[in-house]
């Protein structure tokens, strides 16, 4: 399927999914086989619905679940990219999407409107696991190592010139010159309190005083890159542009970004239900390192290939299921 052409089946899937509640879905795009995941008796003809948000590495995740879901003998619906986080959620609290994967700081600041982070990945997921099981009845588990956080970016010539290595050297050249300081960022980051406003503030920046831009996510990578526009860039720290564009990570040093790590929630109940599906995932997140999830973001990003054959090809060459 082309780019075009699977762009107009997403924005057809959006309308059904608007007009008729989530009760629309589709079939899981590729087919596959029996690998180290095979059947399970347990899972065998259950109903599941997959779902994702509206971004590549969502897409990406989403199709992972879809894989291993069918490799085990489940019937699984595809509801893969719906248009942001708290839509993705409600769907799952009111049971029409059984499993996802998302990101446990956006479980604890957005669905659990906690204010302060904590800093230890691990911490952090148990605080979500708790607190949203407790207040929710959903079950968040298999945690992968893959954090994508919010980040800034540079360029390496803007480093070179600069100097510039973590977020507290960024914090005094726009101290000391705030125009080399100049920043283009993201319109959800722009608003955010773990965005620039609390990033401003935890770092002692003047946020009036350095020139700012606010744009598009995509638009924030080539325009960091160039380094005309803006020398410095929010970005997701995952994102495959970062590296085919040779953009730098700046250190966050004082622990403002709260921790993105991806994982598994599901409903408590459903979970209870079919035990298995977090036995099957566990072994596909433990894999999950910023580094694999970067390249197949990368390879969908920059190099157009669909998130579905990026999703099957990592599966495959994993062992995890076979291609049919």
């Amino acid at each position: 399927m082309s780019r075009w052409s699977r762009a107009l089946a997403l924005v057809s899937g959006l309308i059904l999914i608007a007009g008729c509640g989530l009760e629309s879905g589709g079939a899981v795009p590729l087919r596959v086989g029996p690998g180290s995941i095979g059947p399970i008796p347990e899972l065998d003809g259950v109903n599941i619905t997959v779902g994702s948000k509206d971004f590549t590495e969502q897409n990406i995740l989403g199709y992972l679940i879809e894989f291993a879901m069918s490799a085990a003998g489940a019937q699984v619906r595809d509801l893969t990219n719906i248009q942001g986080s708290n839509s993705l959620r409600d769907a799952q609290l009111h049971g029409q999407i059984d499993v996802a994967y998302d990101y446990t700081g956006t479980g604890w600041v957005n669905y659990l409107g906690k204010e302060q982070p904590i800093p230890d990945e691990v911490g952090q997921f148990e605080a979500v696991r708790e607190a949203d099981r407790a207040a929710h009845g959903m079950l968040w588990t298999a945690m992968a190592p893959m954090n994508n956080t919010y980040a800034l970016v540079m360029s390496s010539r803007t480093q070179q010139e600069t100097g510039v290595r973590t977020l507290s050297d960024y914090a005094k050249l726009a101290s000391s010159d705030p125009g080399a300081a100049a920043i283009c960022v993201g319109t959800e980051f722009n608003v955010r309190q773990d965005g620039f406003p609390g990033l401003t503030r935890k770092y002692g920046i003047d946020a009036g005083k350095v020139p700012k831009q606010i744009v598009t996510d995509q638009v924030v990578y080539q325009a960091t890159a160039d380094a005309k526009q803006c020398r410095f860039g929010s970005v997701a720290a995952t994102d495959g542009r970062i590296p085919a564009l040779n953009l730098v990570l700046l250190q966050d040093d004082q622990g403002f970004f709260p921790k993105y790590n991806a994982a598994v929630v599901m409903r408590q109940s459903f979970a209870d239900a079919h035990p298995q599906i977090a036995t099957v995932l566990a072994p596909i997140s433990q894999r999950l390192t910023n580094e694999t999830i970067t390249e197949m973001n990368r390879q969908v990003d920059v190099e157009g290939r669909e998130p579905a054959d990026v999703a099957r090809d990592w599966m495959v060459a994993e062992g995890f299921v076979t291609a049919r």
